[in-house]
């Protein structure tokens, strides 16, 4: 039996469990399972893994995509350039760290705009998911600014997109890589002034339970153009599997 799963803090309200159950049942991959592992420390990882001896992959989620890192034993490139890592193959005991967010994210994106590189973006946010958003922006040669409630030197802050309105109006890309209106909290969003937001903008929220968070319905009451996380999980999943049976 191989044996993959997601790591995090709480995971009741998991994407990943019911999409890889479906996969396997679909695909008649009997001798495959995916479990939920909820870890209150990071460390608990290795005794995961030492009492798994089955264990083939994990998936990895908040708050331990940039805390996971020290734990492995190799990481791949692109996810070390990110500086986060949500893909795990566990191999003969060896853990190497991957990151398919970015990739579900860059396509998904892709798929969505245009002209990506006409646009210039604003990331909310500024946690392990954000890490995916600036890499695969900067692939795509979209120019962004980061926005966060305790901003670090060069960022701003949303007090600071309040008094200057003229960002918001100019940065047509908002993307939202904070937790903020999530299953159960719905009623929660970002802290902008969305009479700011208009026609010309594109809401994209990478939370997918609420299909519409209260951040993209306030988009779409002014006419933007609005995309959830559903796409980007879908896209990464796949790059997960793919991961975890490559050679």
């Amino acid at each position: 039996m191989s044996v993959y799963g997601l790591i995090g803090k709480k995971l009741a309200h998991s994407f990943s469990k019911k999409y890889f159950t479906e996969k396997f049942e679909t695909e008649k991959l009997s001798s495959c399972s995916y479990e939920l592992f909820e870890l209150p420390t990071i460390d608990k990882l290795t005794q995961l893994v030492r009492t798994l001896p089955g264990l083939a992959g994990l998936n990895v989620t908040i708050p331990y995509k940039e805390e996971v890192i020290p734990m492995l034993d190799e990481v791949h490139d692109k996810a070390r350039e990110i500086g986060a890592v949500n893909v795990i193959k566990v191999c003969n005991g060896k853990l190497t760290g991957y990151n398919s967010d970015y990739f579900g994210f860059k396509k998904s994106l892709i798929n969505w705009l245009d002209e990506p590189g006409k646009i210039r973006a604003l990331i909310l946010g500024t946690g392990g998911a954000s890490k995916a958003v600036i890499a695969a922006l900067k692939d795509l040669s979209i120019s962004y600014q980061l926005v966060s409630r305790n901003p670090e030197k060069g960022n701003l802050s949303y007090v600071s997109l309040k008094k200057t309105p003229e960002i918001i109006k100019s940065h047509h890309l908002i993307i939202n890589t904070t937790p903020l209106g999530m299953y159960p909290q719905m009623d929660s969003a970002p802290d902008l002034d969305y009479s700011l937001i208009s026609d010309k903008h594109y809401l994209y929220d990478l939370v997918y339970n609420p299909e519409i968070t209260r951040f993209l319905e306030t988009g779409l009451n002014s006419g933007a153009k609005v995309k959830n996380g559903s796409e980007m999980l879908h896209l990464q999943a796949e790059k997960s599997w793919k991961i975890w049976n490559q050679r």
